[in-house]
């Protein structure tokens, strides 16, 4: 079996027809849709459709909400926290997101916060969504699982705990930044155990400290942080923002969503957004970070290297390609969705219209 080669619209309606099959509105089904379709389209493809699989499943075990009451429960005039009423975790940072650029567009900044959520996809989707604003949008979220100890430690008790920002542009493609405070994200990980690849060393390390390259052995041991100790620094900190802040789980509170389909995940993340307006002229401000994107691109390189990429460059020219050339699934994955399908009594992705 080879791999499928689908459009985003194609991904997107598969995907809606199996929320809408496990009991979501059609509306929540296809915000869903979409939001895990654009991430395929960027490239975060540990964090698209590949989910599917694991979220039917605990939607079906009941750890999931398919009609949330999202409601507003602390509110001021530049900040909120939005109970999810565990659902899912792309319904609940929309809603959040779209509060929080109302809110910049008055105060100039907003920072609003959730709990009770789920995991919503890349973090790097809300960031972005200021973008079409020509806002700044920045993202915090705890991991739905951990996989990383304290610096010298060996209980598990922070996760990848990610970090996204997005600043707009007037003719370069946007800068975003989205990146997990470990070396590697764990959807990484797992995208490596579908396509039966080695992960390179460096992403994971045994009990004993010994390089973990298999990442179907991956329960073995732990991801490591970026910059060693100051890493694990980052992933506490942006785990007491997105999490203990909101009375949204960290520690050992968080529950290991690929392993548990039954239990609700209190899930915690947080966006801040930024109106440049506030600040002085919005133009102005786009022309100088194209300058300083430009000043980026023209510095002088290293031997051997061919281009210096700006954070985000290279999602974007996979969003263009593939809206160009359609959207690669490899047949392992297929293969799974195909199952799905059969169990939702939903047409297979192949089989979805374009």
């Amino acid at each position: 079996m080879s791999d499928l080669n689908v459009s985003p619209e194609q991904l997107s309606r598969f995907i809606t027809a199996t929320m809408q099959a496990v009991g979501l509105p059609e509306d929540d089904a296809r915000t869903v849709g979409e939001l895990m379709a654009e991430a395929d389209l960027q490239g975060s493809d540990g964090h698209g459709v590949i989910r599917v699989p694991v979220y039917i499943r605990r939607i079906l075990g009941g750890a999931v909400n398919v009609k949330p009451n999202i409601r507003v429960v602390e509110e001021r005039a530049a900040t909120a926290l939005v109970d999810g009423d565990n659902g899912m975790g792309h319904l609940v940072m929309k809603r959040a997101t779209e509060l929080a650029i109302e809110k910049a567009r008055t105060c100039g900044i907003a920072w609003v916060g959730s709990r009770y959520s789920n995991h919503a996809g890349p973090a790097s989707l809300y960031a972005r969504m200021a973008l079409a604003h020509d806002m700044v949008g920045l993202y915090f979220a705890v991991g739905n699982a951990n996989h990383l100890p304290a610096w010298g430690g060996l209980d598990m008790l922070l996760s990848t705990n990610p970090i996204a920002a997005a600043f707009p542009t007037h003719q370069e493609a946007p800068v975003v930044l989205d990146m997990a405070t470990t070396v590697a994200a764990y959807g990484k990980v797992k995208a490596k155990a579908m396509m039966g690849q080695m992960m390179p060393e460096g992403w994971m390390i045994d009990r004993q400290g010994q390089p973990l390259l298999d990442p179907k052995r991956s329960d073995e041991g732990f991801l490591l942080p970026i910059g060693g100790y100051k890493g694990y620094g980052l992933s506490m900190i942006v785990g007491l923002l997105a999490g203990t802040l909101n009375g949204a789980a960290m520690g050992k509170e968080v529950i290991d969503f690929n392993n548990d389909d039954t239990s609700v995940t209190n899930t915690g993340q947080a966006i801040a957004v930024i109106d440049p307006a506030a600040f002085g002229d919005v133009h102005a401000f786009k022309l100088r970070v194209d300058k300083l994107v430009q000043e980026i691109h023209a510095s002088e390189r290293m031997p051997g290297v061919d281009q210096i990429w700006i954070p985000g460059e290279q999602s974007h020219l996979k969003r263009l390609k593939h809206l160009q050339q359609g959207i690669d699934i490899p047949a392992a994955l297929t293969r799974q969705l195909d199952s799905v399908a059969q169990q939702l009594a939903v047409p297979t992705l192949a089989d979805t219209p374009d």
